[in-house]
């Protein structure tokens, strides 16, 4: 085992800047690609929320009319407002990644990017409007 570098005059040391830990405030990608990581949270909130409100439902009518009380109080409209922008946020950065992140070749010819993200916002209006219809029709 070697013992460790000693350094003196003749080795210099290696410059190191130092990083704010905030380094990622400052650049718009940077700082768009943090929010999308940090959505992520507010997605699998939104996932927990629908679990639990599919076992209120099993539980019975009561239950479920208690769940419905507790949504409707203040904090968690507040909650359920910030997790909706924050989803809408990750839909449309991962929607305007999709070109990157798959090639979609068609007759041996690449298809253009926006081909492809426009596919799935087209993809998205239509089960948006699918589920409103189901959701409203009653």
């Amino acid at each position: 085992m070697n013992p460790p570098s000693v350094y003196n005059g003749y080795n210099p040391r290696w410059y190191r800047p130092r990083v704010s830990t905030y380094w990622w405030l400052w650049q718009w990608a940077y700082l768009k690609f943090i929010l999308r990581e940090l959505s992520s949270v507010f997605v699998a909130y939104f996932v927990v929320l629908t679990l639990l409100q599919l076992h209120a439902l099993r539980q019975g009518p009561e239950a479920y009319a208690a769940f419905q009380e507790w949504l409707k109080t203040l904090w968690v409209l507040a909650l359920n407002a910030v997790s909706l922008v924050f989803v809408l946020f990750h839909t449309i950065t991962w929607f305007n990644l999709a070109p990157r992140a798959i090639v979609v070749r068609l007759r041996g010819k690449r298809m253009p990017d926006q081909w492809v993200s426009g596919s799935n916002y087209v993809a998205w209006l239509v089960v948006s409007v699918v589920a409103a219809w189901l959701v409203l029709r009653g």
